[in-house]
């Protein structure tokens, strides 16, 4: 399918600007009828396994279906920080995330600036004595260890994504939103979808339009909840972040980020940030508690809390070294996250059906996992592989 001639930001009204563009948005189509694999959301998690999907089983039918746009939800409002574990660090069996994540994109043909250097975790206790970040941030911000990981462009991985599948064949639908996922009965003498094994298909309701489906992954993160089964399992928050105009060579050195390797605070106040290609920052902080899932899309970061958190980042940045004393910035954005107990990410059979895969709740460090992941979770609907023994 040939790319429609558009360029977007990935944004929702009031989230801001991120510096991330999106080249790449299917041409519209009608909702099939049917399907073998449904895959509902369409970031890095949806978009992944279901190009993955079709590699391996390109006689089966995927359909991928988002409610707005693609990368219109956490993954086209991330920092674009590759890391090599979740945030609750090494699991079970979760193997080697950078380097899953690197042949994937390998796999699919995905050129996406990844860079992978390293990164730093700084804190304000210990620290090396020749560290090259040395910043005041209600202490003495140094690097005390160095850790897998690098960078990417968001916006290139999403389009990617999304062109892999495409090309592959899977049916990607914008503004598909899904309302509900039932667990039908069959209907009398009724052909069963993809062979079943006996067992009833599901059926995904989009307004009006019912769609039948052999099996599905639920990867709607932090939004849709009931439709995940995950309301009573996580906590979405929307967190935020802003970009420095081009700094100098000098000014770079300075700041210790000549090497590119982005960074992370291991004690609070919590701090990241990473490299543009612009040779701008993006320093991140600060979370938005919302009560209901449905409240991330009311966010306005020029206003409320949002906008509080906006204008303390810039105060911080600002302070953190001479050199930033007067320093423009060029973007103002958030995203949504969902955190789960004891912030493991959620890879499960869904509540009411081993037919549907629950897939998310990444806590913010979902660039590299979610890709993974979501490749994983392609394998596990072929039969392939089982899904991790994780709480």
């Amino acid at each position: 399918m040939a790319d429609a001639p558009k360029t977007a930001r990935a944004s929702t009204k009031g989230w801001g600007e991120s510096p991330w563009s999106i080249d790449f948005r299917p041409l519209p189509r009608s909702l099939p009828e049917q399907v073998d694999f449904a895959v509902v959301g369409g970031g890095f998690t949806g978009l992944a396994a279901a190009a993955w999907l079709r590699k391996l089983a390109p006689d089966k039918s995927v359909g991928v279906f988002e409610a707005e746009q693609i990368g219109a939800g956490a993954s086209g409002n991330t920092g674009g920080m590759v890391l090599g574990e979740s945030s609750a660090g090494d699991l079970p069996g979760l193997g080697d995330v950078l380097g899953g994540f690197r042949e994937t994109l390998e796999e699919l043909g995905i050129e996406c600036d990844l860079h992978l250097p390293g990164a730093w975790e700084i804190g304000r206790k210990g620290g090396w004595k020749d560290s090259p970040i040395s910043w005041s941030d209600s202490g003495r911000l140094r690097v005390v260890n160095e850790v897998g990981g690098g960078t990417a462009d968001a916006g290139k991985l999403i389009s990617g994504l999304a062109r892999a599948a495409d090309r592959s064949g899977a049916s990607i639908h914008e503004g598909a939103e899904i309302d509900e996922l039932r667990f039908d009965e069959p209907r009398f003498n009724e052909p069963r979808l993809d062979e079943l094994r006996g067992l009833n298909p599901l059926v995904l309701k989009s307004g009006s339009k019912e769609i039948r489906a052999g099996s599905a992954l639920i990867a709607t993160n932090a939004q849709s909840l009931e439709l995940s089964g995950l309301r009573e399992r996580a906590t979405p928050k929307f967190t935020l972040a802003v970009a420095t105009e081009p700094l100098s060579p000098a000014q770079i050195e300075v700041l210790g980020l000549d090497s590119g390797k982005p960074f992370y605070t291991v004690d609070f106040p919590y701090l990241w940030g990473r490299m543009l290609a612009t040779q701008g920052v993006i320093f991140g902080s600060g979370l938005v508690d919302v009560n209901d899932w449905r409240e991330l899309k009311q966010i306005d970061i020029a206003s409320g809390k949002a906008a509080e958190l906006i204008a303390r980042i810039e105060l911080r940045v600002r302070s953190l070294d001479p050199v930033l004393e007067s320093v423009g910035f060029t973007h103002w954005w958030g995203g949504p996250i969902l955190i789960a107990q004891d912030w493991e990410p959620i890879f499960t059979h869904h509540v009411r059906s081993d037919r549907a895969i629950v897939l998310g709740a990444y806590a913010g460090q979902g660039v590299a996992l979610s890709v993974y992941l979501g490749r994983w979770a392609a394998e596990a609907m072929l039969g392939l592989r089982p899904l991790p023994d994780w709480k």
